[in-house]
């Protein structure tokens, strides 16, 4: 059972870092430090938006406008970070 907990802990802290890398090219993508016509560069950024965007879009929907600030990536990480401490702290002792 260990082993299932160590899996989930680990895919969430991909997806943290996932998360991570999404907002970072964003915000390169948003200010033209890379070039979007470069086919690597638009395939990371296919992926990490097609990845992320399912998890974000509801959040969004959810969360008054900003004005062009987008916390949702946050929301997210503090939900990851609860699911890890829960699961570590409550869930995992449980079975030991």
């Amino acid at each position: 059972m260990l082993a299932l907990f160590q899996t989930i802990d680990i895919a969430l802290n991909l997806y943290t870092w996932i998360l991570i890398a999404s907002a970072i090219f964003s915000w390169l993508y948003a200010f033209n430090v890379i070039n979007s016509s470069n086919r690597f560069v638009a395939s990371i950024g296919t992926f990490l938006f097609n990845v992320t965007e399912p998890v974000l879009r509801p959040l969004r929907r959810i969360l008054p406008d900003l004005g062009g600030i987008d916390i949702s990536p946050i929301i997210v990480l503090l939900i990851i970070f609860f699911i890890r401490q829960l699961m570590w702290n409550s869930i995992v002792p449980l079975f030991l």
